[in-house]
Parts: structure tokens; sequence; C-alpha cells
């Protein structure tokens, strides 16, 4: 474990970061961004239904609709 090659990462005291590398050449805690939430039901934001992929779309098209109002309005007036 000791022969393997090191994170390199700065460190907030300046240093280099002394940690094992994985695959991608930086430490477990300096490895980059997440892969982020499961995707689907195993997220758990089907409870209310706010976020699936039909409640989305109406929220864009109603979202538009309204844009499109106000620009009528401000042309009108």
């Amino acid at each position: 474990m000791h022969l393997s090659p090191r994170c390199g990462a700065k460190t907030r005291s300046g240093r280099p970061c002394c940690s094992p590398a994985m695959p991608n050449g930086r430490c477990r805690m300096h490895g980059g961004a997440s892969p982020g939430a499961p995707k689907g039901e195993r997220n758990g934001m089907y409870r209310h239904g706010g976020y699936t992929n039909e409640a989305v779309e109406l929220r864009r098209e109603l979202n538009e609709w309204v844009r499109l109002r106000r620009q009528f309005a401000e042309e009108v007036t």
C-alpha cells in the first residue's frame, strides 16, 4: 500500500494530498463529482409525483405560456 501512487491534489494547507490514488488519479476525497442520486423509483421522488417526467414537462409548458402571456401584455400596452 505504501508503494501505491498518491493523489497529489492540493490540500487546504497547501501541501499535496498523500492518500492513495484511485484509478482516476485522485483519492476518495478528491476524486471529483459523485454520480448523483439514483434514477427512477429508487430515489423516492415518486411519493408525491412532483418530479415525474410528465409533471416536469407540464411545468415547462405552463411556464412557456406564462412567458408568452407576459410578452403579449407588454406588446399590447
